[in-house]
C-alpha cells in the first residue's frame, strides 16, 4: 500500500472514531439540554451538532486531498482543504454569536432556574469522555499532521475544557448556600452559557481567518513564514547563495516554497542545484510533513519585486 493511501486509510479512521464520538455526544446532550432546560448544554450540543455534521463531510472531503496536481489543478484539491475550513469556521462562529444573544435576552426576562447537580454530574462525564477521544486522536494524528483531524482535536479540547469548566460552575449553588448568591441562580446557567460563547469563540474566528489566507494563496502567519526563512537561508549561504527572494503559500495541509536566488552572471551548475535542493527538501522535511519546494534561478533582478534576505 503506497504511502499516501496509508495516510488516507488512517485519516478517515480518526474522523470516523471523532464522528462516533461527536454522535453520542449529541444525542445525550441534546437529551440533557431538554430535561434540564439548560442554555449552557444546548450551546454544547448545538455546537457539536455543528461540528458532527462538519465531520461528516469531511470524510468525502479526505479522498479528494491525496490527488495528484496536474496543469489545469496546479493546487490539487487542497484548495477545498481551505475553503471547508473557513465555512466551518464561520457557522461554528454564527451558532456561537446566537447563542449569546440568545442567552442574554433571556436574562433579560429574570433567567430560569434549571438542575444544577444533574448537569455537574453529566458534564463531569462529558468531560472524561472528551480526554478519552483527544488522546485516541492524537495518537492517531501523531503519524498523519492532518489539519482536518488537528481541528478535530482542537474542537475535542475544547469541549474538555468547556464540561470541566461548568462541572465546577453547576456544582457552586450546591456549595454556596448565601441568600446574596441564591438571587444570582436564576441567571448562573445563562452567565455559564455567555462565558462558555465567548472561550469558544476565537477557535472558529481564527480558523475562518486561516481559511481565507490559505483560499486566496496568501503567506501563512508570520511564524511559519519565519521558521521556513530560518531553515533555508542557512543552506544557501553556505553555498554563496544571498541574494533572495521567498514566495510561500500554503493551501490547506500544503506548504508550496519556491526560493528564487538572482545571479550576477548567465552560467549556473545545474548539479550544484540539485544538490542544494536535496539539503533544502531534508531539513524542511524534519519539521513541515506536506510540503513542495523548488529552488529556482533569477538572472535579472526585477525591481517590483526586492529581496527578502
Amino acid at each position: 500500500m503506497s504511502t499516501d493511501m496509508h495516510r488516507q486509510k488512517h485519516e478517515k479512521s480518526a474522523l470516523k472514531i471523532s464522528l462516533a464520538g461527536g454522535t453520542v455526544f449529541v444525542i445525550l446532550e441534546f437529551i440533557m439540554a431538554v430535561y434540564t432546560s439548560s442554555q449552557a448544554v444546548l450551546l454544547d450540543a448545538l455546537y457539536d451538532g455543528v461540528e458532527l455534521l462538519m465531520i461528516f463531510f469531511s470524510l468525502f472531503l479526505v479522498p479528494l486531498l491525496y490527488k495528484p496536481s496536474s496543469e489545469k489543478r496546479p493546487f490539487g484539491y487542497m484548495q477545498i482543504e481551505s475553503l471547508f475550513m473557513a465555512v466551518k469556521g464561520t457557522i461554528m462562529a454564527s451558532v456561537t454569536v446566537g447563542l449569546i444573544v440568545n442567552n442574554i435576552q433571556i436574562m433579560l426576562h429574570g433567567g430560569r432556574h434549571v438542575s444544577f447537580s444533574t448537569i455537574a454530574y453529566f458534564e463531569l462525564f462529558a468531560s472524561v469522555l472528551s480526554v478519552a477521544v483527544i488522546v485516541l486522536l492524537r495518537r492517531m494524528n501523531a503519524r498523519l499532521s492532518s489539519p482536518i483531524v488537528s481541528m478535530e482535536i482542537q474542537e475535542w479540547r475544547i469541549d474538555a475544557a468547556a464540561s470541566l469548566g461548568m462541572t465546577f460552575a453547576f456544582f457552586l449553588p450546591a456549595v454556596i448556600t448565601s441568600d446574596s448568591f441564591a438571587a444570582v441562580t436564576p441567571y448562573l446557567d445563562q452567565i455559564i452559557a455567555v462565558v462558555l460563547s465567548l472561550f469558544m469563540l476565537p477557535v472558529p474566528v481564527r480558523t475562518v481567518i486561516t481559511g481565507l489566507r490559505d483560499l486566496f494563496l496568501l503567506p501563512p502567519e508570520e511564524e511559519t513564514v519565519c521558521r521556513i526563512k530560518e531553515i533555508i537561508t542557512p543552506v544557501l549561504d553556505a553555498y554563496g547563495y544571498d541574494r533572495l527572494y521567498f514566495d510561500i503559500v500554503r493551501t490547506g495541509r500544503k506548504l508550496w516554497i519556491s526560493v528564487y536566488i538572482t545571479f550576477d552572471r548567465d552560467e549556473i551548475s545545474i548539479s550544484r542545484f540539485k544538490i542544494v535542493q536535496n539539503l533544502i527538501n531534508q531539513a524542511l522535511a524534519k519539521e513541515f510533513q506536506d510540503f513542495y519546494f523548488e529552488l529556482l534561478p533569477d538572472i535579472e533582478i526585477t525591481e517590483d519585486r526586492g529581496h527578502d534576505a
